[in-house]
């Protein structure tokens, strides 16, 4: 059974840092895509941070470059999300994914790409 389990959501500060971790079995993260994903209430869920299959190429969005870092530790079969520098706008529940193949001519970072998904955690960011 394909599954993505997530961890390390909570309560932090603006300013502050968190790390959300995802856990894969069944499959080896390291032969997939890999993203993560947001979804704030009565908002679309959005792309935040993926690394292509293909070519090893990462994306960040606008709104979290240079303070997010996507990674994956192949002998943990693990991906995670470093996430410093929080603000307010970061809250959202976040979600981790991967699909074996990115559709030519897509991205990474649109959502409809992937296949699996965890199950999600909240990260709130406030005072």
């Amino acid at each position: 059974q394909l599954q993505l389990v997530e961890s390390g959501g909570g309560l932090v500060q603006p300013g502050g840092s968190l790390r959300l971790s995802c856990a894969a079995s069944g499959f080896t993260l390291d032969d997939y895509a890999i993203g993560w994903f947001r979804q704030a209430p009565g908002k679309e869920r959005e792309g935040v941070s993926c690394i292509s299959s293909s070519d090893g190429s990462t994306y960040y969005s606008d709104s979290v470059k240079g303070r997010f870092t996507i990674s994956r530790d192949n002998a943990k079969n693990t991906m995670y999300l470093q996430m410093n520098s929080l603000k307010p706008e970061d809250t959202a529940v976040y979600y981790c994914a991967a699909v074996q193949v990115i559709s030519y001519g897509s991205s990474c970072r649109f959502p409809y790409e992937y296949d699996y998904w965890g199950q999600g955690t909240q990260v709130t960011v406030s005072s």
